[in-house]
């Protein structure tokens, strides 16, 4: 099913032994647009540390109750690797994480997004080269101004992922600096280029286009069939 990014915030968090925190912000790779880690802060259980957990370490979710809940004891949580958000996220400290945990590297040949925990292998060692970052913060993004091809047009309001392998399949733009109240949806796949130090989102689709879109209601269930309309409505491929 789709869900709202934004509406996953302040999740809770429950171990296997009771509450572990609840979900402060999620970490996704702008190369493909997938979730890959839930920021989360264990306060209930150790006061100001925040943890990564990956999507694929949800056991449950419990939509109506907004819990998820993962295969893991308060303690380890507790021990595990805490985290610096104002920090970007390196290969190393991914590897030190997953080890810990072990859950199956996404990095791997093979593994699906959505892969369930198993003994992390001992990954080869890449050669030496600048790293190039890829994890970015939701957080960050929401509040982007887009620039279509033709000028600027709203702001990044919201994501719509799909919670079987927690990829982005929709960016839902509020163009109320042009329509009053309007907001519109596209595939993050059209966004052509993210300009971080500017915050701004940019994209190959004109003012016009995503004026006129299907308006978007983030109060009804948003379902496959409301993507393809979209897909349609933009003219393209499935």
């Amino acid at each position: 099913m789709l869900r709202s990014m934004k509406d996953l915030l302040d999740y809770g968090i429950s171990a296997t032994d009771g509450p572990a925190g609840s979900v402060r912000d999620f970490y996704f790779d702008d190369e493909v647009w997938a979730v890959r880690y839930l920021v989360v802060d264990t306060g209930v259980i150790l006061p100001g540390k925040k943890v990564l957990l990956a999507p694929q370490a949800i056991a449950d979710a419990q939509w109506d109750r907004r819990l998820l809940t993962i295969p893991h004891t308060q303690e380890e949580i507790a021990n595990g690797p805490s985290w610096d958000t104002d920090k970007p996220v390196s290969r190393a400290e991914e590897k030190e994480l997953h080890t810990y945990y072990q859950w199956a590297p996404y990095w791997a040949p093979g593994v699906p997004f959505g892969a369930a925990p198993v003994a992390t292998p001992t990954p080869p060692k890449p050669p030496a080269r600048k790293e190039e970052i890829h994890l970015r913060s939701l957080q960050e993004i929401l509040g982007y101004s887009l620039e279509a091809t033709d000028g600027p047009i709203g702001h990044v309001e919201d994501f719509v992922a799909n919670d079987r392998d927690w990829v982005f399949r929709m960016v839902v733009i509020d163009t109320r600096n042009w329509l009053p109240g309007r907001k519109v949806a596209f595939s993050p796949q059209w966004i052509d280029r993210i300009d971080w130090g500017g915050k701004m989102v940019q994209t190959q689709l004109p003012r016009e286009r995503i004026q006129s879109a299907p308006e978007f209601d983030p109060s009804e269930p948003v379902n496959e069939e409301v993507e393809l309309r979209l897909y349609d409505y933009y003219g393209r491929p499935h």
